[in-house]
């Protein structure tokens, strides 16, 4: 797959020179996101890497790349679950030194354009944290709307959270 092209940021397929920083910055817990981290093995990343290069049919990652072809996040895409049509995406941009600058807005336009553009599926969604203002703005700038919360589904720091639903169909996307 070539490379999706933005104003401030391209998204391309994880290489596998990227893997040694990846261990890094996906295990760094500075940088986790709204709703809490997930600590990834090196083995299991690598392996992930060599199974299916973290792209297949249903499932994928590309990387957030800057214009000094610096590493700035991930934004990816996976199977609600096996009876809908459609799929949760999910992004993390490295660090407050790369927030702010409209990287995830960018990178997540990208992604739905591409998966309205090739994947058989009328639905797109996004689980945001409530207290994820960032978050919400994105998802609001890319046409997603807020479908509601659904309770007590997140565990972090020790309690679980409520988490909200959001969601663009294939008709509000060309609608925009």
């Amino acid at each position: 797959m070539p490379p999706l092209r933005g104003d401030l940021i391209s998204l391309r397929l994880v290489r596998s020179a990227d893997i040694d920083g990846l261990i890094d910055l996906l295990n760094d817990l500075d940088m986790r996101g709204a709703l809490g981290h997930v600590l990834r093995s090196e083995t299991d990343i690598r392996s992930r890497f060599e199974r299916d290069g973290y792209w297949s049919d249903d499932s994928g990652v590309l990387l957030m790349i800057d214009e000094a072809a610096d590493i700035v996040g991930w934004v990816g895409f996976g199977p609600v679950t096996y009876y809908f049509f459609g799929y949760e995406i999910s992004y993390q941009v490295f660090g407050e030194k790369h927030s702010g600058k409209g990287y995830a807005t960018e990178a997540l336009r990208l992604l739905t354009e591409h998966l309205f553009s090739t994947k058989l599926m009328d639905r797109l969604q996004l689980t945001i944290h409530p207290d994820n203002l960032a978050s919400q703005r994105v998802a609001e700038k890319c046409g997603y709307t807020r479908e509601g919360v659904m309770r007590s589904l997140g565990f972090m720091d020790g309690r679980f959270h409520d988490i909200e639903m959001w969601s663009i169909t294939r008709q509000m996307h060309e609608a925009l």
